[in-house]
C-alpha cells in the first residue's frame, strides 16, 4: 500500500514558512519520498502500519493550509502514467524490508 500526501501550505509569514518547513521535514523523517513539489509518497507493508502512519500524520499537520492523504495499492501506484518528464530513479523503492547491496 502507498500513502500519498498532497499539501498546499501558505508561506506568507515567517510562521507560515516555519510550519511548511517543519511539516516537510517531518514527512522526510517518516521515510516519505518526494514525487514532486508538495507531493510525497511512502510504501507500507500492512494495513496496520498504514493506519499508524495516518494517525501520526494527522498529529503533525500544520494549523493552516490544505493537506490531503490518498492510500492506493501498489498495483494502482505502478499504473501512474507520466505525461511529461520521467520517473525519478534516484531512490530505490522496494517492498522488501532488507536490501543487500
Amino acid at each position: 500500500m502507498r500513502c500519498i500526501v498532497f499539501f498546499d501550505l501558505p508561506t506568507v509569514t515567517y510562521h507560515d514558512r516555519k510550519n511548511y518547513e517543519r511539516f516537510r521535514k517531518y514527512l522526510l523523517s517518516e521515510g516519505f519520498i518526494m514525487m514532486q513539489e508538495s507531493v510525497y509518497t511512502k510504501l507500507t507493508l500492512t494495513p496496520t502500519t498504514m493506519e499508524l502512519l495516518k494517525r501520526r500524520i494527522r498529529k503533525n499537520v500544520p494549523p493552516k493550509g490544505l493537506v490531503q492523504m490518498l492510500v492506493v495499492t501498489e498495483k494502482q501506484f505502478a499504473s501512474i502514467e507520466y505525461l511529461v518528464g520521467n520517473r525519478n530513479n534516484e531512490y530505490i523503492d522496494s517492498t522488501s524490508r532488507m536490501v543487500i547491496l
